[in-house]
């Protein structure tokens, strides 16, 4: 069985840091993924998606994301159940990250190089040989 999603998009707001009672980081922030078609008004449409990142990785989401960042997000679905402030059961769909690719540069950053969440800079691609 295989449960993977890959998505490329924006954020739309800062993403959110908080910390679980034993201490693990966990960050939350919504991606705007544009659709491939537009719709009959020829207007683009795009799906705002909840990603869940954890431990080192939601700390470097936290600390080098902002609103409007392009990012690549690879990771799996997870459907989960829950009951609101009223006692009705609801289900949250939500991709939680394997892996953040930061695809541009910080606004105030002097940094040349993409970023990862997961590892080390990108090299950039003039710095490629071939």
């Amino acid at each position: 069985m295989l449960n993977k999603i890959i998505l490329i998009g924006r954020l739309v707001a800062d993403p959110q840091l908080r910390y679980t009672q034993s201490g693990i980081a966990v960050t939350n922030f919504t991606l705007a993924v544009d659709r491939p078609f537009t719709s009959q008004s020829g207007e683009r449409e795009a799906d705002f998606i909840d990603i869940v990142t954890w431990r080192k990785q939601a700390e470097v989401c936290a600390n080098h994301l902002n609103k409007g960042r392009l990012v690549a997000v690879e990771g799996r679905l997870q459907i989960r159940s829950y009951d609101d402030q009223n006692g009705i059961r609801r289900k949250a769909a939500e991709v939680v990250a394997d892996q953040v690719r930061f695809l541009d540069r910080a606004r105030d950053s002097g940094s040349d190089h993409y970023e990862s969440a997961d590892g080390p800079p990108e090299p950039e691609f003039d710095d490629i040989p071939f």
